[in-house]
C-alpha cells in the first residue's frame, strides 16, 4: 500500500530541491510499499542487519521456504538448528525469538502506535534484543509509513547524500541534518528516492 501523502510529498521535495526534482522524475513509477504486517517487517529487518540488500533477501527466501506460515509462534517454535540451515546467526535467530516473545506475549501492540510519536515507537521497540534505533527507524518508514524519518545511521543514505550533494566527500551526522532541513516533512520519502539511486531494485523490509 502507497502512503496517501506521497503525491503531495513528491510534489514539495521537487519543489524544493534539484536532486530530489531529477530523483522523483528519475523513479517516477516507483513508490514506498508497506508489507501490512509488523512481525514479518521487524523479522525482516533482522535478517538484514550488517548484511548486503541481496544476501538479506537470501536468507528470508530460506526462512520463509522452511517457515512459509511466519508468524510469532511458529518463529518461537522453529527448532534452532533449522534456522541455522537458512544462514542466520545464532545471535540473529537469538533476536528473532525474543522478537516473537514480545509479541504473543503483548509488549508489542499495533493498536497502540497509531497514536504515539515516533520517538515514543523508537524506544518502545528498542527494549527488544537486536532492536536498535535503525531497525525501529526502518519500522516506522516501511511499515507504519511515518512521513518525516532521517535514518542518520544508515550507511546507504550517508553514501547516496555524500554522492548527490557533496561529490562523494564523506558526510557527518550534523551535514546530514542540514542537508535534509528543506526536506521537512517528508524526510522519509528523501530518504527513500536516495536508497532507489543507489540499488536496481526498491528497499523494501
Amino acid at each position: 500500500m502507497t502512503p496517501l501523502y506521497w503525491t503531495q510529498a513528491i510534489q514539495e521535495l521537487a519543489a524544493c530541491d534539484k536532486v530530489m526534482q531529477q530523483l522523483i522524475r528519475q523513479f517516477e513509477d516507483a513508490t514506498l510499499t508497506s508489507r501490512g504486517c509488523a512481525f514479518t517487517t521487524l523479522a525482516r529487518s533482522i535478517v538484514g542487519q550488517q548484511i548486503s540488500v541481496k544476501a538479506a533477501e537470501s536468507v528470508w527466501q530460506k526462512v520463509i521456504g522452511a517457515i512459509p506460515d511466519m508468524t510469532p509462534h511458529t518463529i518461537a517454535e522453529a527448532e534452532q538448528d533449522l534456522l541455522r540451515t537458512c544462514g542466520l546467526s545464532a545471535r540473529k535467530i537469538a533476536y528473532l525469538q525474543d522478537l516473537s516473545r514480545h509479541f504473543t506475549e503483548g509488549s508489542l501492540n499495533e493498536t497502540s502506535w497509531t497514536d504515539r510519536d515516533d520517538e515514543t515507537i523508537i524506544k518502545q521497540l528498542t527494549e527488544v534484543k537486536g532492536i536498535g534505533r535503525w531497525t525501529a527507524e526502518m519500522f516506522l518508514i516501511f511499515h507504519l509509513q511515518r512521513p518525516d524519518v532521517l535514518p542518520l545511521d544508515d550507511i546507504g543514505l550517508q553514501r547516496a547524500m555524500s554522492l548527490h550533494y557533496l561529490d562523494k566527500q564523506p558526510i557527518d551526522k550534523k551535514t546530514m541534518l542540514e542537508l535534509a532541513k528543506p526536506w521537512q516533512p517528508w524526510r522519509s520519502v528523501a530518504t527513500w528516492y536516495l536508497w532507489r539511486s543507489l540499488d536496481p531494485l526498491p528497499v523494501t523490509y
